[in-house]
């Protein structure tokens, strides 16, 4: 007497259903594959940034200021393009022959710590460039109003803000100055720009633009700075993007006091 033999195997909706998981599995891997590049990419930058600033430091003590440059009070920052004229590879990283490889550039502000000080608080920017012959903004000279013009490399640029008083303790709204006419200076400032308090050289980072506010900014933290609502307002040094619009450029932003020669 024979035995009819039976078949095994999987059913088409036992098929269907291991390749549902499967492929669900494989969509969160790459999404950890992709996450695990960012924050790579983002541990090199402040690694190269770090780096990039100690050399920047170090620069500023060897040429430290001219002589016929612009003075440094205690009250204000200055730009330390404006205190010493470095050779144009000076403000490139890696400051090397050449110009292959020179992806980053670093620019700095100064203060006094008091009036009189030789102790100059030092706050260096390295940006990255975002490539090709892009243009960026800047302000030559100290004036508050003083036009803005363009510039082959990221640099801080000083913008006016002020706060509302009904609003919390870390929102603050940027202003667009009048005197720039060519470009809205709210444009200057997005998610995760750090903003330097030009009175006392505090950093702040911005978490969040209020989409219902044009110009207002959550910070880190609350504003610690003068009173921005008495109607003076205050002003904040940030780099900006390229003139012609992309992501912030700005990877890290450093701080150091140095100490410069007499006056």
């Amino acid at each position: 007497m024979s035995r009819k033999s039976r078949q095994y195997g999987f059913s088409l909706t036992e098929t269907l259903m291991a390749v549902g998981t499967l492929a669900i599995g494989l969509t969160f891997i790459a999404g950890t594959f992709l996450t695990g590049i960012y924050f790579s990419t983002f541990s090199t930058e402040r690694s190269i940034a770090a780096v990039a600033a100690e050399e920047a430091f170090a620069k500023m003590q060897i040429f430290s200021r001219d002589p016929d440059g612009a003075d440094i009070e205690a009250d204000e920052h200055i730009d330390y393009n404006d205190i010493a004229k470095l050779a144009a590879r000076e403000w490139r990283y890696p400051s090397v022959a050449g110009d292959i490889g020179k992806q980053y550039s670093w620019a700095a502000i100064c203060r006094r710590i008091v009036p009189d000080s030789n102790l100059v608080q030092s706050t260096v920017f390295v940006s990255r460039e975002a490539g090709g012959k892009l243009s960026y903004w800047k302000r030559d000279g100290n004036a508050a109003d003083a036009p803005l013009e363009v510039s082959d490399r990221p640099r801080p640029v000083r913008i006016q803000v002020d706060r509302d008083s009904s609003a919390d303790e870390n929102e603050i709204r940027i202003q667009d100055d009048a005197s720039s006419a060519n470009v809205d200076e709210r444009t200057f400032v997005s998610e995760g720009s750090i903003l330097v308090d030009d009175a006392t050289g505090d950093l702040y980072r911005v978490l969040e633009r209020v989409a219902d506010r044009p110009g207002a900014v959550k910070l880190d933290r609350d504003w610690e700075g003068g009173d921005l609502t008495d109607g003076s307002g205050g002003r904040v040094w940030v780099v900006p993007p390229a003139a012609s619009g992309g992501r912030n450029p700005g990877v890290a932003v450093y701080q150091k006091v140095l100490t410069f020669p007499g006056r």
